[in-house]
């Protein structure tokens, strides 16, 4: 007798819309939102904007506008790429159906800090390219929204890159490595050396270079748990920079080996503030790794 198997949940659907005018951009969001309002038992799909192209669909939808959750964009994307992750793991725990079932169109804020300079571009892209692993065992389906007017033919061609229904569609892994190969700049001659990087330590020198007590507290306790993670610790730490772009740097006796590192949420109940990577990727705006053979240098940078 054959054993019949349980079907394969399906994966999650990581879809990308390019649109230079407003016509091309409704003709893109309709039928997505459209195959979500069609989708058995799934809840309400739901837009995530520019609040102009937000109207553009309520006018559009006509009646079925009020069966659509409309978002804009600046209330979804309010931090890093790292705070964006979060945001839609939270969203999907409290409203996604089961398995994580749900239609989001999400168009990122390409006119601000996504596109604000080359390395946020960066940061975005490789958030774009995780998503399919870090969302890969949900049921979600998401199509990214991408105006030529705001986002940029460079932008566009790098996203092309991260969406699985493209043909130039890259393993993520690979381009996260690319992304990753650029080496980072060497640390200023006055970088100021830590032995231990303690939060106490850390959270007075910020407070040196400008940051507000909140933030410099903030600061220290993402450089503390960062050092958790990464022990044992190999060498010195460092730390440069005026606020509010106050750095340090890390360096670990073995790599760190996963480009999940820090993106992958905590279980609900976790620890407060860790653990580690995880809660330094929300505080900072960036957490740069890179790994080689002797090892893993870190680099925190507040904002």
């Amino acid at each position: 007798m054959t054993t019949r198997q349980p079907p394969t949940p399906p994966a999650f659907g990581h879809r990308m819309a390019v649109f230079g005018t407003d016509d091309d951009f409704v003709a893109a969001a309709l039928p997505f939102l459209g195959e979500g309002l069609a989708a058995p038992g799934e809840p309400p799909p739901v837009a995530i904007a520019d609040p102009r192209n937000l109207d553009l669909l309520r006018d559009a939808l006509g009646a079925d506008a009020k069966d659509v959750t409309c978002i804009p964009h600046t209330d979804w994307y309010t931090g890093s790429a790292a705070n964006a992750v979060a945001q839609a793991a939270s969203y999907l725990t409290a409203h996604a159906g089961p398995g994580g079932r749900i239609h989001l169109l999400m168009e990122p804020v390409w006119s601000g800090r996504a596109g604000r300079s080359a390395r946020e571009t960066t940061e975005w892209i490789r958030y774009e390219a995780l998503a399919n692993l870090l969302f890969a065992p949900m049921a979600t389906t998401a199509l990214c929204a991408y105006d030529t007017r705001t986002a940029g033919p460079a932008v566009v061609a790098a996203a092309r890159r991260a969406h699985p229904d493209t043909e130039v569609y890259e393993d993520p892994v690979r381009l996260a490595a690319e992304l990753d190969a650029v080496p980072l700049p060497l640390p200023p001659a006055g970088a100021q050396p830590l032995l231990e990087p303690h939060a106490a330590a850390v959270q007075a020198w910020a407070q040196t270079r400008g940051l507000p007590a909140a933030d410099a507290e903030l600061f220290a306790a993402a450089v503390a748990e960062t050092a958790a993670a990464l022990a044992p610790l190999d060498g010195t730490a460092l730390l440069w920079g005026e606020a509010p772009a106050c750095v340090c740097e890390l360096r670990s006796a073995r790599p760190v080996g996963d480009p999940l590192a820090g993106f992958v949420p905590p279980p609900p109940a976790g620890p407060e503030p860790g653990p580690g990577l995880w809660y330094a990727r929300q505080v900072c705006a960036y957490v740069d790794i890179r790994d080689d053979a002797g090892g893993a240098t870190v680099r925190l940078q507040y904002a």
